[in-house]
């Protein structure tokens, strides 16, 4: 990356702000969907401020998980779906790109939900692109 770009732009402090504020948004979104945060994986967790942040999360029942948030729909899979941040985010590439051709082919498909599907689309080719860019992910 290069020096213009926003993550260069943000200070330590806002990077900082930034990261609380997707783990934030991470542990609600597994707290909506009966999943109650116990610790997180730091050593394998990743972020691209301020695009993306990808944790790897252990429930109270031991129960492991990657979840993802940022400038993206959140969402979460089990561990054993990926070995990695970088494979987690290609499961949710690959995931998201089916979730909206299924969107997409319903018959009771309305606006907002062919609009979501373009949402994840778009956001599915970006992450694709960043788990297939090597250099994000040397020394990972």
């Amino acid at each position: 990356m290069t020096d213009n770009t926003p993550q260069n732009e943000m200070t330590d402090q806002q990077r900082s702000e930034w990261v609380r504020e997707q783990f934030q948004k991470a542990n609600k979104h597994l707290a909506e969907n009966g999943v109650l945060f116990e610790s997180v994986v730091t050593n394998e967790s990743r972020y691209l401020v301020p695009y993306l942040a990808v944790w790897k999360i252990k429930d109270t029942n031991n129960a492991m998980y990657w979840v993802m948030s940022g400038d993206l729909p959140t969402d979460f899979i089990a561990d054993s779906m990926a070995t990695s941040a970088r494979g987690a985010i290609k499961h949710f590439a690959m995931q998201w790109q089916l979730k909206a051709a299924n969107l997409r082919a319903s018959e009771s498909a309305d606006a907002s939900s062919l609009e979501y599907a373009e949402l994840l689309e778009s956001r599915a080719e970006g992450l694709y692109a960043i788990q297939n860019q090597d250099e994000l992910w040397q020394g990972v």
